[in-house]
């Protein structure tokens, strides 16, 4: 009896660890590929949830089927114009094709691997091949030059107008370099870039003098700009000031001459009236603009004035 109860336990517990290794989960992160005795069959397992395989003889290889990180180590390298740099780089990648990748790298460590000699080399190759400027900064049409420096956005990087591919389109040739490689083992190279540029202490000194001549210029740049705005301002305002000016000496004038019309036009009527009035008040104005308290006049009897004034005195006589 007792060799019986220990026979059901040890069937039990076989059939417990037979049915365990029957069933597997694949995440919503993973893509598996089932290996028999060494060798993957079937197709790769994407759909998340509970698989069934062969137990024992079947063994169950996941590979994560997110984007992954690649940070490569700096590394130097000489320019073509024979500049001895360090670049530092990363890439994001995946593994697009599970099965190729087992069958080419079989783990995720020796894909790191040959990313660092693929990437590396790549760098290498493409650094090596340009100019270190086409490294440090970005191209910009000659064109938008003065666009960019007047704009309001401050924050733009105003570069050197010679460059022709500049930092990104370097990256860019590094990736075109690396993709048939990486496709030929399941992995899809995402992005490329450059993270970081040290230089040797001569060639950090020629790119601070650079960066210090270009800020100057851009800096007179402004300068020169801004003071062509502020002659073109001024001469604005001088020209709009002589215009006002002018135009109210105009207006001035037109209404001192209505008004002296029509003080004349008033005289003409009032005086026409009377023409004798008339000649004598202008004998009168003219005595006054003529005589004043230091003036002596001597005048005939027989004068026009001697009788006015004459006149003039019988009837204040009473």
């Amino acid at each position: 009896m007792k060799i019986f109860s220990g026979f059901a336990v040890v069937v039990i517990l076989g059939a417990v660890l037979l049915a365990g290794d029957c069933f597997y989960t694949v995440n919503e992160a993973q893509q598996v590929i089932i290996t028999q005795f060494g060798k993957p069959v079937g197709e790769p397992v994407r759909e998340p949830g509970l698989h069934m395989k062969l137990p024992f003889i079947q063994d169950v290889n996941a590979f994560d089927k997110r984007f992954l990180e690649w940070d490569g180590d700096p590394n130097q390298i000489t320019t073509k114009d024979k500049r001895f740099i360090w670049v530092d780089s990363y890439a994001r990648w995946r593994i697009k094709d599970p099965l190729l990748f087992f069958k080419r790298l079989r783990d995720e460590t020796r894909a790191q691997s040959r990313l660092d000699d693929i990437l590396d080399g790549g760098t290498r190759n493409v650094v090596a091949k340009f100019d270190l400027i086409e490294l440090v900064e970005s191209p910009v049409a000659p064109d938008n030059i003065t666009d960019s420096v007047t704009a309001a956005d401050d924050s733009r990087h105003f570069v050197h107008a010679s460059i022709k591919f500049g930092r990104g389109e370097l990256a860019h040739k590094v990736i075109q370099y690396a993709v048939p490689k990486l496709e030929d083992l399941g992995i899809e190279l995402l992005d490329f870039q450059f993270k970081r540029i040290n230089y040797v202490e001569q060639v950090r000194k020629e790119v601070y003098a650079r960066m210090i001549s270009e800020r100057k210029r851009i800096a007179e740049q402004y300068r020169a700009e801004g003071a062509g705005e502020a002659a073109r301002i001024e001469g604005e305002k001088k020209r709009q000031l002589k215009t006002i000016s002018s135009e109210a000496y105009r207006k001035a004038k037109e209404i001192k001459g209505r008004a002296d019309a029509n003080v004349t036009a008033i005289y003409a009527a009032a005086f026409g009236q009377d023409p004798e009035f008339y000649k004598f008040i202008k004998g009168l104005e003219t005595l006054k603009a003529a005589v004043d308290k230091n003036t002596t006049l001597v005048l005939s009897t027989d004068g026009e004035v001697f009788r006015m004034l004459h006149g003039a005195q019988q009837s204040e006589t009473p």
